[in-house]
């Protein structure tokens, strides 16, 4: 018998009782190329259900990650290929409308590859991160690495976490919502410390 999900989880509990693994990785993969669908809270579910040994938690992370990974190369090909007139095209069907994705690209353009990594963990950005890589032109092994080391925390953070708070995994989820501006603060400052030091080597041994 599966364990019944807390709070707004339990919406997915037909779905990922029913699916299992196959939801997960669907679930995920559609959110990643840009479709409105609820990545984080089935991998919250996920994490939820392995704790409680309906799930192996292994494969549930696996599993996301490389959904993950392939929605967003998806959507970085959509954005490379169909450009900007695509998306202002279809991309209201998603809610990715004109000036929402404007205010996006803009964000983007700002900060580089590094936010293509924090992007993850922000709501909107996630969905079209991708996209927006595509469309700004940013070399592919570039956005591949900075969004498998997104795709690699994010993952890892929510699955470990709704692993081990089972049934107080909203609660604990509302309190980090609360901080996560400082908690991605911190993560842009140190991937972008990492970065400039690649950088900096690379530069001395020129």
């Amino acid at each position: 018998m599966s364990p019944p999900l807390p709070g707004p989880l339990a919406a997915l509990e037909p779905l990922l009782g029913h699916y299992g693994y196959w939801a997960v990785g669907a679930v995920v993969f559609v959110e990643d190329f840009g479709v409105p669908a609820p990545g984080e809270t089935i991998l919250l579910a996920a994490g939820v259900y392995a704790g409680a040994g309906r799930l192996n938690v292994a494969a549930v992370a696996v599993i996301a990650f490389v959904a993950a990974v392939a929605g967003d190369n998806l959507g970085y090909l959509i954005g490379r290929t169909g450009g900007r007139a695509f998306v202002h095209r279809w991309g209201r069907y998603v809610l990715l409308t004109p000036k929402r994705f404007a205010a996006a690209e803009a964000f983007f353009a700002r900060h580089g590859g590094r936010i293509v990594t924090v992007a993850r963990f922000v709501e909107g950005l996630r969905q079209a991160n991708g996209i927006i890589a595509g469309t700004t032109g940013m070399r592919w092994r570039r956005f591949l690495a900075f969004n498998a080391l997104g795709a690699a925390l994010w993952v890892g953070l929510w699955t470990t976490l709704a692993y081990l708070a089972g049934d107080h995994i909203t609660a604990v989820y509302e309190e980090i919502r609360r901080y996560q501006p400082y908690v991605l603060l911190a993560a842009a400052v140190a991937v972008a410390g990492v970065a400039g030091r690649h950088v900096a080597r690379r530069r001395r041994a020129c």
